[in-house]
């Protein structure tokens, strides 16, 4: 008869060998109403509208931060961003502030003046893999961030693959900026 210790060394053995990852924890909601996990900054109005939790913007910008910091994860979430809005997500900022220098700026803008920093790009970081129109309807967003492989996807299509040692941790935040109002809903962590 095999011990228990036995068989889970052996199943240890086994997930380093086929190369499986063991999570480090179950995936968490952010960005919940209610919630002292997060908090508000900037010239942007944010509020909670049924499960939708919505950013307006009459110019200037504004964003919502968790308080917490993360290294290696994936984020997942919904956004419905119109046509005027500059949004994005942030991820690993240094501070609690956001730019794209002490940030991951994983942008929304498809209207972007510079096409490089379009929606799907990491701005001032890699130009999208491909070209994605997201304005007016209901989009997906997946973030992996794992250790410096940093890779993004858009509606399933593959956004972003880039190898960065810049910025290993950090808090997570959602922008508004310009004139215009981004949605978002179901926004997912889970550390890795």
């Amino acid at each position: 008869m095999i011990k228990k210790s036995t068989c889970f060394a052996l199943v240890g053995l086994l997930l380093i060998f086929c190369g499986c990852k063991m999570d480090k924890g179950p995936e968490e909601v952010i960005f919940v109403e209610d919630s002292n996990e997060w908090f508000q900054d900037g010239r942007a109005t944010w509020k909670f509208d049924t499960d939708q939790l919505v950013g307006t913007s009459l110019g200037g910008s504004g964003f919502v931060m968790t308080n917490k910091k993360y290294g290696s994860f994936t984020l997942t979430l919904e956004f419905y961003p119109d046509a005027g809005i500059n949004s994005g997500i942030f991820v690993r900022c240094k501070d609690k502030n956001i730019s794209n220098r002490d940030c991951y700026e994983m942008n929304i803008w498809d209207y972007h003046p510079d096409q490089e920093s379009r929606t799907g790009s990491v701005v001032t970081r890699a130009k999208p893999l491909i070209n994605v129109e997201t304005v007016g309807k209901w989009n997906t967003y997946k973030i992996n961030c794992e250790k410096n492989h940093i890779r993004t996807w858009i509606n399933g299509e593959l956004t972003i693959d880039i190898y960065d040692d810049d910025l290993s941790d950090g808090y997570i935040a959602l922008q508004a900026a310009e004139p215009g109002r981004i949605k978002f809903r179901n926004v997912r962590i889970k550390e890795l």
